[in-house]
């Protein structure tokens, strides 16, 4: 249950309304995640979480499918229930398919196993690695 009641896109103050509608423009929504207008009582918060998640997740060295699977693997591995159903969901509208999320998934399940058994066994980095 969240802490504030989400704000809502008609309440909105000037500021927050002007961020609500780019993140509807940009990402071709018409109705505002509950993450954002959690956030939007800070709306500083909201303006820079927004900005910094708009110019990190578009398509540069790493195109915007890739980069939205890390974060679905990040999310997964950090147990954010919300970012993994989220960026799943913009994983998909980008392209990215079933079995590219489900490989993905192993991966994480790999990852996580393996470095968990790396730092039980307290495992020395190999020389060439460093």
């Amino acid at each position: 249950m969240e802490i504030f009641k989400p704000i809502n896109e008609k309440k909105a103050n000037t500021k927050v309304k002007r961020i609500f509608n780019d993140i509807k423009k940009t990402r071709k929504i018409t109705k505002i995640p509950n993450f954002c207008k959690s956030i939007a009582h800070n709306p500083q918060l909201l303006d820079r979480t927004w900005n910094n998640l708009k110019q990190i997740m578009k398509d540069g060295a790493l195109d915007s499918v890739t980069k939205e699977l890390i974060y679905v693997a990040v999310s997964i591995t950090n147990s954010c229930s919300y970012c993994t159903r989220s960026h799943t969901f913009a994983a998909k509208k980008k392209g990215a398919s079933d079995e590219m999320i489900k490989e993905m998934i192993d991966v994480v399940g790999i990852a996580n196993q393996n470095n968990k058994l790396v730092e039980a066994y307290q495992v020395e980095v190999d020389k060439i690695y460093k």
